[in-house]
């Protein structure tokens, strides 16, 4: 069995081959693209559980390609770049990726950043709501689905997992700490632009008005609430 099917897109052929027999040797099945056209192309075609994207490439850039990516898939996305500016971290999650790999990067760190990615939310299946009705949106969690007056929002893996994390745990804040090492892994904890992202994300797909939230709240410098009527 494989351990998932990873999409390795970037504009050098000797990464590509790295990166290739690395993630072959863990189990994993690989394909490759040289660029972000070339990479889109192959979404037509078949079905992918994670994309390393490097995030300089020539042409179609990672962080168009991956906007591209989202338009249309909740498939896990980490980014890779030289570059590990702030701006260039929040600009890769703001287009969509999951997380953000500053080359060089040691495998090890690679393949951790990998699991975290394709990991599930550690939210008890037994302990999930079926369902949740914040104003006019309904959350049904048993299908990972989000419908707004008889339209789906389209929510990525770790936006709903995130979601999901909060609503069990309904009015009461959960630390930034918690949240990162729930959703993302026990390597994480610092990471709060991740949080600041992706909670703004979720505000832009859940509340009426995302600039005044009504649900989803931030405890200033601890961490964040889903409130809702007891």
């Amino acid at each position: 069995m494989s351990e998932g099917h990873i999409l390795v897109v970037d504009d050098e052929s000797q990464i590509r081959r790295v990166m290739r027999t690395t993630l072959v040797s863990q189990g994993y099945e690989v394909s490759d693209a040289r660029s972000g056209d070339e990479c889109l192309g192959l979404f037509r075609s078949t079905v992918y559980d994670l994309v390393l994207l490097d995030m300089n490439m020539p042409g179609l850039n990672g962080v168009e390609t991956c906007r591209c990516i989202r338009m249309g898939s909740d498939v896990a996305i980490i980014m890779l770049t030289v570059r590990n500016t702030l701006k260039d971290k929040i600009d890769a999650l703001d287009a969509g990726a999951d997380d953000y790999v500053t080359k060089p990067f040691s495998t090890p760190e690679l393949l951790a950043r990998i699991r975290a990615a394709l990991r599930r939310s550690a939210t008890s299946a037994e302990l999930e709501p079926e369902h949740l009705q914040l104003g006019h949106i309904e959350i049904d969690f048993k299908a990972r689905q989000v419908i707004s007056r008889n339209e789906h929002i389209r929510l990525t893996g770790k936006e709903f997992d995130l979601l999901s994390y909060l609503a069990v745990r309904r009015n009461k804040t959960i630390t930034h700490r918690e949240l990162l090492q729930a959703i993302w892994g026990p390597d994480y904890g610092g990471e709060l632009e991740y949080l600041r992202v992706f909670i703004n994300r979720l505000r832009q797909k859940i509340e009426q008005i995302p600039a005044t939230p009504k649900y989803l709240l931030t405890d200033l410098r601890i961490g964040y609430r889903l409130r809702l009527p007891e």
